[in-house]
Protein backbone atom coordinates (compact mmCIF):
# COMPACT_ATOMS: atom_id res chain seq x y z
CA UNK A 1 0.00 0.00 0.00
CA UNK A 2 2.79 2.40 0.93
CA UNK A 3 4.63 1.59 -2.29
CA UNK A 4 1.48 2.28 -4.32
CA UNK A 5 0.92 5.62 -2.63
CA UNK A 6 4.57 6.49 -3.18
CA UNK A 7 4.23 5.73 -6.90
CA UNK A 8 1.08 7.83 -7.14
CA UNK A 9 2.86 10.70 -5.40
CA UNK A 10 5.79 10.47 -7.83
CA UNK A 11 3.48 10.48 -10.86
CA UNK A 12 1.52 13.47 -9.53
CA UNK A 13 4.73 15.35 -8.73
CA UNK A 14 6.09 14.69 -12.21
CA UNK A 15 2.84 15.88 -13.80
CA UNK A 16 2.99 19.08 -11.75
CA UNK A 17 6.62 19.66 -12.75
CA UNK A 18 5.89 19.07 -16.46
CA UNK A 19 2.81 21.30 -16.40
CA UNK A 20 4.70 24.05 -14.56
CA UNK A 21 7.44 23.90 -17.19
CA UNK A 22 4.84 24.10 -19.98
CA UNK A 23 3.20 27.13 -18.35
CA UNK A 24 6.59 28.84 -18.05
CA UNK A 25 7.42 28.18 -21.72
CA UNK A 26 4.03 29.47 -22.94
CA UNK A 27 4.45 32.60 -20.83
CA UNK A 28 8.16 33.20 -21.35
CA UNK A 29 7.44 36.71 -22.68
CA UNK A 30 4.62 37.50 -20.25
CA UNK A 31 4.73 40.77 -18.34
CA UNK A 32 2.89 41.50 -15.08
CA UNK A 33 0.65 38.45 -15.43
CA UNK A 34 -0.74 36.71 -12.37
CA UNK A 35 -0.34 32.96 -11.89
CA UNK A 36 -4.04 32.58 -12.78
CA UNK A 37 -3.57 34.52 -16.02
CA UNK A 38 -0.53 32.45 -16.97
CA UNK A 39 -2.34 29.18 -16.33
CA UNK A 40 -5.41 30.33 -18.28
CA UNK A 41 -3.24 31.28 -21.23
CA UNK A 42 -1.46 27.92 -21.14
CA UNK A 43 -4.63 25.81 -21.02
CA UNK A 44 -6.65 27.90 -23.49
CA UNK A 45 -6.21 25.49 -26.45
CA UNK A 46 -7.74 22.68 -24.39
CA UNK A 47 -10.44 25.01 -23.07
CA UNK A 48 -11.34 26.07 -26.62
CA UNK A 49 -11.37 22.45 -27.84
CA UNK A 50 -13.76 21.42 -25.06
CA UNK A 51 -16.07 24.28 -26.00
CA UNK A 52 -16.12 23.09 -29.60
CA UNK A 53 -16.80 19.44 -28.97
CA UNK A 54 -19.45 20.23 -26.34
CA UNK A 55 -20.90 23.11 -28.41
CA UNK A 56 -20.78 25.24 -25.28
CA UNK A 57 -20.84 29.02 -25.68
CA UNK A 58 -20.75 28.63 -29.47
CA UNK A 59 -24.03 30.35 -30.40
CA UNK A 60 -24.16 32.54 -33.51
CA UNK A 61 -27.18 34.79 -34.05
CA UNK A 62 -27.51 36.69 -37.33
CA UNK A 63 -30.08 38.93 -38.96
CA UNK A 64 -30.49 40.37 -42.41
CA UNK A 65 -29.17 43.95 -42.44
CA UNK A 66 -31.92 46.46 -41.64
CA UNK A 67 -31.91 50.16 -40.83
CA UNK A 68 -31.90 50.54 -37.03
CA UNK A 69 -34.44 52.85 -35.33
CA UNK A 70 -31.54 54.65 -33.62
CA UNK A 71 -28.42 55.30 -35.66
CA UNK A 72 -25.34 53.46 -34.46
CA UNK A 73 -23.32 56.36 -35.77
CA UNK A 74 -25.01 58.75 -33.34
CA UNK A 75 -23.12 57.05 -30.50
CA UNK A 76 -19.68 57.72 -29.07
CA UNK A 77 -17.35 56.01 -26.66
CA UNK A 78 -14.69 57.16 -24.22
CA UNK A 79 -11.43 55.41 -24.97
CA UNK A 80 -8.99 53.97 -22.47
CA UNK A 81 -6.86 57.13 -22.58
CA UNK A 82 -9.83 59.41 -21.89
CA UNK A 83 -10.33 60.66 -25.44
CA UNK A 84 -13.74 60.44 -27.09
CA UNK A 85 -14.41 58.52 -30.30
CA UNK A 86 -17.45 59.34 -32.40
CA UNK A 87 -18.57 56.12 -34.04
CA UNK A 88 -19.59 58.15 -37.09
CA UNK A 89 -15.86 58.27 -37.83
CA UNK A 90 -16.04 54.53 -38.60
CA UNK A 91 -18.60 54.74 -41.41
CA UNK A 92 -17.63 52.47 -44.28
CA UNK A 93 -15.92 49.89 -42.02
CA UNK A 94 -17.16 46.77 -40.30
CA UNK A 95 -16.94 47.01 -36.52
CA UNK A 96 -16.53 44.11 -34.08
CA UNK A 97 -17.44 45.12 -30.53
CA UNK A 98 -16.23 42.80 -27.75
CA UNK A 99 -16.65 42.90 -23.98
CA UNK A 100 -13.30 41.83 -22.57
CA UNK A 101 -11.61 40.90 -19.30
CA UNK A 102 -8.01 40.20 -18.25
CA UNK A 103 -8.52 37.17 -15.98
CA UNK A 104 -11.02 35.08 -17.94
CA UNK A 105 -10.67 31.70 -19.61
CA UNK A 106 -11.26 33.51 -22.90
CA UNK A 107 -8.64 36.22 -22.31
CA UNK A 108 -6.18 34.57 -24.76
CA UNK A 109 -8.65 35.52 -27.51
CA UNK A 110 -6.94 38.92 -27.40
CA UNK A 111 -4.30 37.29 -29.64
CA UNK A 112 -6.84 36.40 -32.33
CA UNK A 113 -8.68 39.72 -32.00
CA UNK A 114 -5.41 41.50 -32.76
CA UNK A 115 -4.72 39.09 -35.63
CA UNK A 116 -8.17 39.77 -37.10
CA UNK A 117 -7.72 43.53 -36.72
CA UNK A 118 -4.32 43.43 -38.41
CA UNK A 119 -5.45 41.11 -41.19
CA UNK A 120 -8.23 43.41 -42.32
CA UNK A 121 -5.93 46.44 -42.26
CA UNK A 122 -8.50 49.19 -41.69
CA UNK A 123 -11.52 47.50 -43.30
CA UNK A 124 -12.54 46.07 -39.94
CA UNK A 125 -12.20 47.83 -36.61
CA UNK A 126 -12.15 45.84 -33.37
CA UNK A 127 -13.13 47.71 -30.21
CA UNK A 128 -12.66 46.12 -26.79
CA UNK A 129 -14.86 47.08 -23.85
CA UNK A 130 -13.14 45.93 -20.64
CA UNK A 131 -15.76 45.17 -17.99
CA UNK A 132 -15.80 43.67 -14.51
CA UNK A 133 -19.34 42.31 -14.85
CA UNK A 134 -18.67 38.57 -14.84
CA UNK A 135 -17.09 37.13 -11.67
CA UNK A 136 -14.98 40.28 -11.21
CA UNK A 137 -12.51 39.16 -13.88
CA UNK A 138 -11.42 42.69 -14.80
CA UNK A 139 -10.24 44.30 -11.59
CA UNK A 140 -7.49 46.49 -13.06
CA UNK A 141 -7.44 50.21 -13.77
CA UNK A 142 -7.60 51.56 -17.32
CA UNK A 143 -3.84 52.03 -17.28
CA UNK A 144 -3.21 48.48 -16.04
CA UNK A 145 -5.60 47.03 -18.62
CA UNK A 146 -3.94 48.90 -21.49
CA UNK A 147 -0.48 47.81 -20.34
CA UNK A 148 -1.55 44.18 -19.89
CA UNK A 149 -3.13 44.00 -23.35
CA UNK A 150 -0.24 45.70 -25.12
CA UNK A 151 2.62 43.85 -23.46
CA UNK A 152 1.12 40.36 -23.43
CA UNK A 153 -1.00 40.29 -26.58
CA UNK A 154 0.30 43.15 -28.71
CA UNK A 155 -3.12 44.81 -28.76
CA UNK A 156 -3.23 47.92 -30.94
CA UNK A 157 -6.97 48.11 -31.58
CA UNK A 158 -9.03 50.63 -29.57
CA UNK A 159 -10.00 49.86 -26.00
CA UNK A 160 -12.82 51.72 -24.28
CA UNK A 161 -12.61 52.87 -20.71
CA UNK A 162 -13.53 50.17 -18.24
CA UNK A 163 -17.29 50.05 -18.31
CA UNK A 164 -20.48 48.06 -17.65
CA UNK A 165 -21.95 45.95 -20.44
CA UNK A 166 -24.75 44.05 -18.67
CA UNK A 167 -28.31 45.38 -18.44
CA UNK A 168 -28.19 47.54 -15.32
CA UNK A 169 -28.02 51.17 -14.30
CA UNK A 170 -24.83 52.54 -15.79
CA UNK A 171 -24.75 50.20 -18.79
CA UNK A 172 -22.49 51.50 -21.53
CA UNK A 173 -24.48 53.36 -24.20
CA UNK A 174 -23.07 51.19 -26.98
CA UNK A 175 -24.19 48.02 -25.22
CA UNK A 176 -27.57 49.59 -24.56
CA UNK A 177 -27.88 49.96 -28.33
CA UNK A 178 -26.52 46.47 -29.09
CA UNK A 179 -29.02 44.75 -26.78
CA UNK A 180 -32.21 46.80 -27.26
CA UNK A 181 -34.37 45.96 -30.32
CA UNK A 182 -36.00 49.39 -30.05
CA UNK A 183 -32.57 50.85 -30.85
CA UNK A 184 -30.75 48.30 -33.04
CA UNK A 185 -33.87 46.93 -34.78
CA UNK A 186 -33.84 43.26 -33.75
CA UNK A 187 -31.38 42.00 -31.15
CA UNK A 188 -32.06 41.64 -27.44
CA UNK A 189 -29.26 39.18 -26.67
CA UNK A 190 -27.06 40.59 -23.87
CA UNK A 191 -23.51 39.44 -23.22
CA UNK A 192 -23.60 36.01 -21.59
CA UNK A 193 -19.97 36.18 -20.43
CA UNK A 194 -16.73 37.95 -21.27
CA UNK A 195 -15.70 38.01 -24.95
CA UNK A 196 -19.12 38.10 -26.55
CA UNK A 197 -18.87 39.71 -29.97
CA UNK A 198 -21.27 41.94 -31.90
CA UNK A 199 -20.71 42.77 -35.57
CA UNK A 200 -21.93 46.02 -37.11
CA UNK A 201 -21.63 46.50 -40.88
CA UNK A 202 -20.33 49.43 -42.90
CA UNK A 203 -23.70 51.19 -42.77
CA UNK A 204 -24.15 50.93 -39.03
CA UNK A 205 -26.47 47.90 -39.06
CA UNK A 206 -26.10 45.17 -36.45
CA UNK A 207 -25.78 41.84 -38.26
CA UNK A 208 -24.33 39.24 -35.85
CA UNK A 209 -23.93 38.15 -32.26
CA UNK A 210 -21.21 35.60 -31.46
CA UNK A 211 -21.04 33.83 -28.10
CA UNK A 212 -17.71 33.78 -26.18
CA UNK A 213 -16.60 30.39 -27.47
CA UNK A 214 -16.66 31.53 -31.11
CA UNK A 215 -13.02 32.42 -31.70
CA UNK A 216 -12.19 35.64 -33.57
CA UNK A 217 -10.31 33.78 -36.32
CA UNK A 218 -12.92 31.03 -36.69
CA UNK A 219 -14.86 30.57 -39.92
CA UNK A 220 -18.18 32.02 -38.66
CA UNK A 221 -16.52 35.35 -37.88
CA UNK A 222 -14.23 35.33 -40.91
CA UNK A 223 -17.22 34.64 -43.18
CA UNK A 224 -19.23 37.46 -41.61
CA UNK A 225 -16.39 39.98 -41.83
CA UNK A 226 -15.26 39.32 -45.41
Amino acid sequence: MITRLKNVFIVVAMCIIVFTGYVMIVNRNATNMTVRQKVLKAIYPVFAWINKISNKNMAVISHAPSVPPVSFFSLNIVLNDGTRMDLASLKGKKILLVNTASACGYTPQYDQLQQLYSQYNGRLVVIGFPANDFKQQESGTDEEIASFCKKNFGVSFPLAQKTMVIKAAGQNNVFQWLTDPAKNGWNKQPPTWNFCKYLVDEEGRLTHFFAPGVEPMSEPILAATR
